[in-house]
């Protein structure tokens, strides 16, 4: 049978030199780093439960340099290569594919920067998937089988229900890899932050039935009895009566835990995060941003939810943290408000409200998104196909109140003291605190 192997040019580089000789002396940084980089790509994996019986699929990782990966795909001697990758190795990618074709292997590239920028992606492979793939993929196949693969397939925001997607082929990981294993309840964001790369660049708002879900919770802890599961979702308790129905899933599967992001409305609810809590949810990363009030105003979503939100933030952390869940703050630096001033009472609030986890990472207009538009119609993007800086901690625009050298710099100081070793120790007792005295799984 034919091969069809799916490889996922996973990791990102900070480009600073300065910044990673930092981050690696960090404890607190290093971790972080580590849990990002151990996710499988769950877009890839769907891909291949979409792929016919008739064909055989592999996955693999490429975390190397790209001439140990052409060497590992060279060795499975693929008829067909789906590549997706993230804006920071985009380039990286190209090079892959353009050497892959030359070989006489067709590749298929497909993924947010691919959506993003198809014109350019096309330019590098037999053809390209824009937007959600698992339902175009059956017709990208057929058409290869027929020697009519055409160049382009797909749009954005189709309404395809999640439930009708193919289940994600989870049998094809290796056990060892990875740390953490994705599974996807929602997608999409009722909010539009203009800096926002993830799903709902392709997608509306949607939600998976709870059946659905028993089907890849299922299909996941037959390999692994008691997985730790990393929720691919942007916002997953926008609707809390069905955060109720997802914690009732997940408490049917003894032993689980899991993470996922959300906003900080769940803590006007503590009985649900009670419910979460014994259900297996051990932490919730919420999009924080600022604590600015200014930057929340003009540098977030449209309707100007989170700046609303701005003075609920100790007490919502609080509430979540109290009953059983650890809170991941992540805060974003850059934004036009900020100043100098903003970098130390980052640093006071994160010390004031007891988080128990803490996510630091420099503004970023990755292609796509509202900000990227915006920074290119000002004429503040200093390169922008300088996309080996779309990593989160590098500074690939220029700020409004800093230089971009003087923006590195706050930030370097700001992750020195957040990520040092005494800060870092402090954060891994209060999550000891809060997991001592959570609600038991029921």
């Amino acid at each position: 049978m034919p091969l069809a192997l799916f490889v996922a040019l996973s990791g990102v580089r900070i480009y600073d030199t300065d910044i990673l000789r930092l981050g690696l002396t960090l404890p607190g940084f290093v971790e972080r780093g580590n849990v990002i980089a151990s996710m499988p790509s769950l877009g890839l994996l769907t891909l291949a439960g979409a792929t016919p019986s008739s064909w055989t699929v592999a996955y693999q990782e490429a975390d190397g340099e790209v001439e140990a990966a052409i060497e590992a795909i060279r060795a499975a001697k693929p008829e067909l290569v789906a590549l997706s990758f993230l804006t920071a190795r985009a380039k990286e990618s190209y090079q892959l594919a353009d050497q892959l074709r030359a070989e006489g292997i067709s590749v298929i590239l497909g993924g947010l920067h691919v959506s993003a920028r198809p014109d350019e992606a096309q330019r590098h492979a037999s053809a390209i998937v824009v937007g959600q793939g698992e339902w175009i993929w059956p017709q990208v196949i057929a058409d290869f089988e027929r020697g009519e693969l055409q160049p382009r397939y797909g749009t954005l925001h189709t309404t395809e229900p999640l439930d009708s997607a193919p289940l994600p082929r989870f049998d094809l990981l290796d056990l060892d890899r990875y740390n953490r294993i994705p599974v996807q309840t929602t997608r999409g964001c009722p909010l539009d932050c203009s800096f926002c790369a993830a799903s709902r660049l392709i997608s509306p708002y949607k939600r998976k039935s709870a059946e659905r879900i028993r089907q890849e919770l299922s299909a996941v802890t037959t390999r692994w009895p008691a997985p730790f599961i990393e929720l691919a979702d942007d916002n997953t308790f926008v609707n809390k009566g069905w955060g109720r129905e997802l914690a009732a899933v997940m408490s049917e599967f003894p032993g689980l835990k899991w993470f996922t992001e959300t906003d900080v409305s769940l803590g006007d609810d503590p009985e649900l995060v009670q419910t979460l809590a014994r259900a297996g949810c051990t932490q919730v990363l919420m999009g924080l941003e600022s604590i600015s009030p200014e930057s929340l105003d003009h540098g977030t979503d449209s309707g100007k939810w989170k700046k609303r939100q701005r003075e609920r933030y100790l007490r919502q952390i609080h509430t979540i943290q109290e009953n059983g869940i650890s809170v991941n703050g992540c805060f974003v630096f850059g934004f036009d408000q900020d100043t100098p001033d903003t970098f130390a009472a980052t640093r006071d609030f994160i010390e004031e409200s007891g988080l128990s986890e803490v996510q630091l990472t420099i503004l970023t207009p990755f292609p796509g998104t509202q900000l990227h538009q915006e920074l290119g119609k000002q004429g503040r993007l200093l390169d922008p196909l300088a996309y080996e800086k779309c990593t989160l901690f590098d500074v690939n625009f220029q700020p409004k109140n800093f230089s971009p050298t003087e923006l590195r710099d706050q930030f370097a100081e700001l992750i020195s003291s957040v990520y040092s070793v005494r800060a870092t120790e402090h954060r891994r007792a209060i999550r000891t605190r809060i997991y001592r005295n959570r609600p038991r799984h029921d």
